[in-house]
């Protein structure tokens, strides 16, 4: 009987350390990273292997296998990612001397266009009156705050997990910017427009010091951040996104707005205005200008919308003399 190979997982925990410690990646994303690779690690054991000696071959049957039991083409090139990341630290490692991704193939994604708010309405949204006289002071509170939040998020393009972490020593009211911690704990500055900057300072003069209150156990790091729930603690991603859907329902807007839509809405708007990609990668946080050209995708659509409405050889001539009947008969 063939004696079972030592399966090197303390190569696992090590490479999970780099990842936490020296790469500075979110614990959501080292956890993604860790289960695929123990995904792996499984596969290989049931062929008598372990991750150093894996093979191009052997990742090829693990991924045909996978796709068998119906995973998604998203899922296999997450896995391949994942891969090539933990093979490559292998190889820096001087724990391997031949990196069995280089020849993988990796799976083919249809590249979606991200949805985003129309100019105009998100706009004129944003320049509502949202809290009357008649509202009671906390629901004025949370407008105010949520406000904010939309302002930050769709002025400054952040992601959410960047808007959770904010502080008040990040937000520079006098200079007009945000400094935030984006993926792999990287720092930017990004800019704070006019109308953010007002509702910011009214935020943290009324609202911020009236939720503060309602935490009577309140600890100094919950004294620093700066967006706080009905109970004077940090938000959640789940309470950004309740707030998102409540405040674009109560103004008007697509029930399908999400946080998200807002930063891409801030890319595709700075493109749509003539903002140069480099200037949108760099306010986004992308280390790849390859993410951020898909919003000039959205751009070009945009730029085509208005020409077959605007230009008088856009149409057919049939198209043409329909149009010119109807402005007639109007």
């Amino acid at each position: 009987m063939n004696k079972k190979p030592v399966i090197k997982n303390d190569i696992l925990e090590d490479y999970l350390y780099y990842l936490q410690v020296e790469k500075g990646l979110a614990r959501n994303s080292c956890s993604n990273y860790y289960r695929d690779l123990q995904k792996l690690l499984v596969f290989l054991e049931s062929k008598s292997k372990d991750f150093l000696t894996c093979r191009t071959t052997d990742l090829q049957s693990f991924l045909k296998e996978e796709k068998e039991k119906g995973i998604s083409t998203r899922s296999l090139a997450r896995y391949c990612a994942a891969f090539r990341g933990f093979y490559g630290y292998l190889v820096r490692e001087n724990q391997i001397s031949e990196d069995p991704t280089i020849y993988l193939a990796v799976p083919k994604l249809a590249q979606s266009l991200p949805s985003y708010c129309s100019e105009t309405k998100l706009n004129r949204a944003l320049s509502r009156e949202s809290h009357s006289v008649s509202m009671e002071k906390e629901t004025k509170t949370l407008a105010l705050r949520d406000r904010a939040i939309v302002e930050v998020l769709y002025g400054s393009g952040l992601r959410v997990s960047e808007l959770l972490k904010l502080s008040l020593n990040d937000i520079s009211l006098d200079l007009g910017y945000i400094r935030c911690r984006g993926k792999g704990n990287k720092e930017r500055i990004v800019p704070l427009g006019e109308p953010g900057i007002a509702i910011i300072r009214d935020y943290i003069s009324r609202s911020r010091k009236f939720l503060l209150k309602q935490n009577k156990k309140a600890t100094a790091e919950t004294n620093d951040i700066l967006f706080l729930n009905s109970k004077g603690k940090p938000l959640t991603r789940q309470g950004i996104w309740q707030i998102i859907k409540k405040w674009a329902e109560e103004n008007g807007l697509d029930k399908n707005v999400y946080p998200h839509a807002l930063r891409h809405s801030f890319a595709t708007h700075l493109l749509d205005n003539g903002a140069d990609l480099r200037s949108v990668q760099e306010m986004l946080g992308h280390a790849d200008i390859s993410t951020t050209q898909i919003y000039t995708h959205l751009s070009r659509r945009h730029l085509l919308e208005v020409f077959r409405k605007a230009h008088p050889r856009a149409k057919m001539e049939g198209e043409k003399n329909e149009t010119s009947n109807n402005y007639s008969n109007g």
